[in-house]
């Protein structure tokens, strides 16, 4: 599943259309105190632990998460490390939702080596299902991934390189509307990330005068994740006559994409999420062909997928690996602000290094470093293209990208959305 590169991220940034939202929970834990711990480190070393999909219904965004992190703990330990030493990592499956005790597992073990920091989880359930072992333990937990709007400001030891839904769920339902649609049934599963993703696509066909035929809120019409066949859903959507379909899922994808087009439904009026908007080779030729689909994130550049391929040759999928290469820099660079290399002092100097609190601008940890040496602010500006944390731990902005779907069934970026999330 490779996706069509680009030369430059900034030449796909230089058309991105401003979309202003407002993101804020209401609950909240209440704020740490701002001031950075600090003292001097004892020498021992930064350690960040990975809770990645390797297995499971997520399994295909692993390998570029995992090569995220790989690539900043190296371009780390070559920068001098942190305080003096190298940083090092213990990677961990998340496995999915439907196989929680995975996960449970491995955040066990990881706990068990007193990692500093736990990078992951991909899938909001399996995070809302270990969360609070992790920040109990006031350990970092730091997802490249997460969108659900219930984990904005859940703990002051949560921090997210994703932007919630908000953002992702408003773009996707303005490219809708925006595309001339007036009747969309949405066919979601029954997860926090899908009917969380839904109520906002809702909102905002609605509010742009939509008419939702199938799949809302209201409607309980969710279906169970992993079954082995979908034809009464898709019957039942097919039966309200819409124009657009709005598939909110993971691999159930592979199955119901074919089932919609035996029942004659035409198929390149699709809108695919994060979750599955992904090269669908298996599938006949063209299938897909004009669908479309969103992914939070900057298309990640030429020049950073060549790096990335140098931890991976293999890589194929380049998803979530810039929000998970920018968690494990953020993390170390709040290690080296603080001054020492432990959980606190990372949490506490997180919002200072995301550039929360202003700063000189710096695009790489050797140079932020030399920044931080100095006694000066600084501002990190990461390859995934999110803004300062701000209250909530949330990127106060982030792109959404837009990918349309080719005759081979994959994906190509076609625009980026900016979006701005209040606190």
């Amino acid at each position: 599943m490779k996706r069509t590169t680009h030369a430059a991220r900034a030449a796909a940034l230089a058309g991105a259309v401003a979309l202003v939202l407002t993101a804020c929970s209401g609950d909240a834990d209440e704020s740490s105190d701002d001031d950075a711990a600090g003292g001097e480190s004892d020498g021992s070393p930064l350690v960040i632990g990975s809770l990645l999909p390797v297995t499971g219904s997520l399994a295909f965004l692993g390998p570029p998460e995992i090569a995220g992190v790989d690539l900043a703990i190296e371009e780390i330990n070559e920068a001098g490390g942190v305080n003096g030493g190298d940083i090092e990592v213990v990677h961990g499956d998340s496995g999915d939702a439907e196989n929680l005790a995975v996960a449970i597992q491995t955040v066990d073990d990881l706990l068990s080596q007193s990692v500093h920091v736990i990078v992951g989880a991909a899938s909001s359930s399996v995070t809302f299902g270990v969360i609070d072992t992790v920040t109990e333990a006031e350990t970092v937990m730091f997802s490249p991934a997460n969108t659900s709007p219930g984990l904005s400001g859940y703990s002051d030891f949560y921090f997210r390189t994703a932007p919630p839904d908000s953002v992702q769920g408003n773009a996707l339902g303005n490219l809708v509307a925006g595309d001339g649609h007036e009747r969309v049934g949405i066919l979601v599963f029954n997860d926090d990330y899908g009917t969380g993703l839904r109520n906002v696509v809702e909102e905002t066909l609605v509010a742009e005068g939509v008419e939702v035929t199938y799949g809302g809120a209201a409607d309980n019409e969710e279906f169970a994740p992993k079954q082995n066949n979908y034809e009464a859903e898709v019957q039942a959507v097919m039966a309200t006559d819409p124009d657009a379909i709005v598939l909110i899922a993971f691999e159930e994808t592979a199955v119901i994409v074919p089932q919609l087009f035996q029942a004659g439904y035409d198929t390149s009026n699709l809108y695919f999420t994060d979750g599955n908007t992904a090269n669908y080779p298996d599938l006949d030729g063209g299938v897909l062909e004009g669908a479309k689909g969103t992914i939070p994130g900057a298309f990640p550049s030429d020049e950073f997928q060549e790096r990335l391929l140098g931890v991976d040759p293999d890589l194929t999928e380049y998803s979530y690996s810039a929000e998970s290469y920018d968690a494990v820099i953020l993390s170390a660079l709040a290690a080296q602000l603080g001054g020492t290399n432990d959980a606190a002092t990372v949490q506490a100097n997180l919002p200072a290094v995301s550039g929360a609190e202003g700063g000189t601008e710096c695009t790489s940890y050797a140079e932020c470093v030399e920044l931080i040496d100095g006694g000066e602010d600084i501002m990190y500006v990461g390859q995934s293209g999110v803004g300062p944390f701000n209250e909530d731990n949330d990127p106060s902005s982030a792109f959404i990208g837009i990918y349309e779907y080719d005759a081979e069934n994959a994906i190509t970026w076609t625009e980026a959305i900016f979006g701005e999330v209040a606190g």
